[in-house]
């Protein structure tokens, strides 16, 4: 299974919204630097207000970041614009009970992609947008002076 851009553009959104702090991050503004539709941006940012992430001013007021960077991790922004599925891996239905394999997948693979999915989850709980923007100010910094 693969995690949809959503997420990434989720992320992009919120790096550039406390980039440009200041300033009115509208969803044409987010748009031009995520380089997709308005529209697109626009629903992405429904299901960050939704999450609670951000704050969105009607008309040209854009968005805010809902709390400080440093409580805002890539979990919270997983949870809020990926499906709301228990699971990450989707395990295929109506396995064959007669085969020995088939009878017997979901006891020899549902542990791992439990594990694996804690995994990522636990990890995507360390980074915070606040570690996010750091990075990204540091880059900028160093391109400036290249």
């Amino acid at each position: 299974m693969q995690i949809s851009t959503r997420f990434t553009m989720a992320v992009h959104v919120l790096v550039a919204i406390g980039h440009f702090e200041g300033q009115r991050a509208t969803s044409t503004f987010l748009a031009k630097s995520v380089n997709a539709n308005p529209v697109v941006i626009r629903r992405i940012m429904g299901q960050l207000k939704e999450a609670e992430l951000i704050v969105v001013e009607m008309g040209l007021g854009g968005a805010t970041l809902a709390r400080p960077a440093s409580e805002i991790t890539l979990l919270d922004v997983y949870r809020a614009v990926e499906s709301t599925e228990e699971h990450l891996f989707h395990f295929h239905e109506g396995s064959n009970t007669e085969c020995p394999v088939g009878r017997n997948i979901h006891a020899v693979l549902d542990d791992e992609l439990d594990t694996a999915q804690r995994a990522l989850e636990d990890r995507l709980a360390q980074t915070t947008l606040a570690d996010l923007l750091a990075r990204t100010d540091a880059l900028v910094a160093q391109q400036a002076q290249e």
